[in-house]
């Protein structure tokens, strides 16, 4: 269990765009999500140890890019909407899972202590 460190969030308007960053082990699936204030975390994306594969909750689809380069893993995110508020996590696991599994936080074993994204109308 490592204790991850994001940046990147900030307040910006709707339509604007913002890059989340986060230090993950190269051989480790990680993962971004997110907690709006009064709901649960959900995820958001996640990307395989080797970068090439993705997966995406239907929201944020089309709008949100997760990749990783070095031992960084990003989040960029496009034409944000006021929905998009909340804490951001980065969070990570040593292995694989299938697209179904990897949405499940439970299978996450190191987090970060979130960043603030708030989108103004």
């Amino acid at each position: 269990q490592v204790q991850l460190v994001e940046s990147g969030g900030g307040l910006v308007q709707a339509g604007d765009s913002l890059t989340l960053s986060c230090g993950v082990p190269g051989r480790d699936n990680a993962a971004w999500f997110r907690q709006a204030p009064g709901k649960a975390r959900t995820f958001v994306a996640n990307v395989s140890p080797n970068g090439a594969n993705t997966n995406y909750a239907d929201s944020v689809k089309g709008r949100f890019t997760i990749f990783r380069e070095n031992a960084m893993v990003y989040l960029r995110m496009n034409d944000l909407r006021p929905e998009d508020t909340a804490v951001y996590f980065c969070a990570s696991f040593a292995g694989t899972c299938s697209r179904t599994a990897c949405r499940d936080r439970r299978l996450y074993t190191s987090w970060g202590q979130g960043t603030q994204v708030t989108v103004s109308s």
